[in-house]
């Protein structure tokens, strides 16, 4: 599989990343391990988690995610093989939230110690924290890579104009920069990242690791009728989302696309993020084999001129 540069970090990964929110709540520890191989046997070597994955389901605490991430590398040895990509920042009770350099440095050595290992590839801010200078996180970054913790940064959630400081605070410290940005962004949820942040990724060259390629499912096809919000957890709030006009009329592209070039609506779907230059690697997740099967192929998935100019007058916005 061609692995792709992630900014200017100098990780290379492959054109899709594995959303690991799933493990620990909707797939087990055992099926998460079953995915996790299977992932990299598909010739994959990205992983994006979180610490707060998976504090909203009940009971949960935070760190279910990392804690079945970290069980994999010790019992499978595979940690070398993975280009491991986590956030800190979203609240995990007790104070424990932002980007303040002393929430940093204990939030790092929480995920590794869940993670069981030494590093982080990539290392993001999760959300931005307006609380906290720009320059003050950017040193606790620094401090983290220098001490061998933490190999890049990135940031998630940033506005344009947050992201362009951020950047101009670290070089003007001559600092480690963000080198990544994961936003939302889909076929659907096009606009803010198009207009603003897309012109700014690509100037100053960072990777993009987009968050919900397939639009929590709707993608896929899966809900097309209210009846078919109760097909997931997520289904609710999916189909309040997505379900109008518009929405519907990209699953009608989508279903003319993959008609036509033989695949199914949500891998045309990936493969239009994939093959815009912009995106480095989106992120998808999969709760069973047959879905990470239906992934592995949508990596492989070369669209058209044609189709990728159906796809986009169907999903502009008006």
């Amino acid at each position: 599989m061609q692995l792709r540069p992630l900014g200017r970090s100098g990780l290379q990964v492959s054109p899709l990343a594995f959303g690991g929110n799933v493990f620990g709540w909707t797939v087990d520890e055992a099926m998460s391990f079953r995915l996790l191989d299977a992932w990299l046997d598909a010739g994959f070597n990205f992983i994006d988690t979180a610490d707060v994955y998976s504090r909203w389901a009940p009971g949960h605490s935070g760190g279910e995610s990392e804690t079945i991430i970290g069980k994999w590398f010790q019992q499978s040895g595979k940690r070398n093989r993975v280009v491991l990509a986590t956030k800190v920042g979203k609240p995990m009770g007790e104070g424990k939230t932002g980007l303040s350099p002393a929430y940093v440095r204990e939030a790092v050595d929480a995920s590794l110690r869940r993670l069981k290992c030494d590093h982080i590839d990539l290392y993001q801010s999760h959300d931005d924290d307006a609380e906290t200078p720009l320059a003050e996180t950017a040193q606790a970054f620094a401090d983290l890579i220098k001490a061998g913790k933490v190999r890049a940064i990135g940031a998630s959630n940033f506005s344009a104009p947050r992201l362009a400081e951020a950047l101009d605070v670290a070089e003007q410290l001559g600092l480690p920069r963000y080198e990544s940005l994961q936003p939302l962004y889909n076929l659907y949820d096009r606009a803010v990242f198009e207009k603003e942040l897309e012109p700014l990724c690509t100037a100053r060259g960072l990777g993009v690791i987009n968050f919900y390629a397939l639009a929590a499912g709707f993608l896929t096809g899966k809900y097309r009728t209210e009846a078919d919000a109760a097909k997931s957890a997520r289904g609710a709030t999916t189909t309040k989302k997505y379900l109008n006009p518009r929405g519907l009329r990209i699953l009608d592209a989508l279903d003319q696309a993959a008609k036509a070039v033989g695949a199914t609506p949500g891998q045309v779907a990936i493969a239009w993020q994939i093959a815009r230059p912009s995106i480095t690697a989106p992120i998808a997740s999969a709760t069973s084999i047959g879905q990470l099967d239906e992934l592995a192929a949508a990596a492989r998935l070369e669209l058209d001129a044609g189709v990728i100019a159906m796809l986009d007058q169907a999903s502009a916005e008006a």
